[in-house]
């Protein structure tokens, strides 16, 4: 788990450095940041989402996981236990619970967060996940520059998801096919796009009632391979 713990750390550091950051920060510049984060999302999203190659898993994945988490109202849930985290610790911040949706989203949908903590699981050094905490520990500073305190609130959720796979992989799996590594990559980079949309106020994406589309793209992998 040492990656995962390194990747948590510097996430915290770099959203303590860019709280501080926002306090001294005119609004107009808050908003400057805000949307270049957001096409920053956007582009990155772009750039998962074009290696897909199994199209129709990648839809069908959409879908049902887009009826699944619309049924059990996963983006009110996630709401929910932001503005009580937001409540419990007496923060003011409006945009606590967006921040911490939003970094939560973008630290943990990407390859480097999968194949990382598929790396640590089989033994290996953790070389993805070290890379992968420098980044985020560089970009948590502009996210809480822009999103404020709920950044670093997002290592919470990046502890969970990649010491989870972790954990899994070191436990269960002898072999992670590639190919569904890809796919995931590449459902997440349109989550991205949407997670990216909402931040830029273009359209409300409820990215997070479309997350369980990652558990169909291995679920629908795994029947086609057979």
């Amino acid at each position: 788990m040492f990656g995962t713990v390194v990747n948590t750390i510097a996430i915290v550091i770099g959203g303590f450095a860019g709280t501080v950051f926002n306090k001294n920060l005119p609004q107009r510049y808050q908003s400057i940041i805000f949307q270049g984060i957001g096409l920053f999302i956007m582009a990155l999203g772009v750039s998962m989402a074009i290696k897909m190659e199994c199209v129709l898993i990648s839809v069908f994945s959409l879908l049902l996981g887009g009826l699944v988490g619309e049924f059990f109202k996963l983006d009110k849930q996630i709401n929910k236990l932001g503005e009580w985290l937001k409540r419990s610790l007496r923060f003011k911040s409006e945009k606590f619970t967006a921040g911490f949706v939003s970094a939560s989203l973008i630290y943990c949908i990407g390859a480097m967060a999968i194949l990382g903590a598929i790396e640590e699981g089989t033994g290996n050094y953790p070389a993805i996940l070290l890379t992968k905490s420098v980044m985020d520990g560089f970009s948590s500073v502009a996210f809480a520059a822009a999103l404020g305190i709920g950044v670093i609130f997002s290592a919470v959720s990046v502890a969970v998801y990649q010491g989870g796979i972790t954990l899994m992989v070191f436990l269960f799996a002898d072999n992670i096919d590639a190919a569904i590594v890809n796919e995931l990559s590449a459902v997440g980079g349109i989550l991205l796009i949407g997670l990216g949309v909402s931040i830029l106020e273009i359209k409300d994406v409820k990215v997070v009632n479309l997350l369980p589309a990652l558990v169909f793209v291995v679920l629908l992998m795994l029947i086609s391979c057979k």
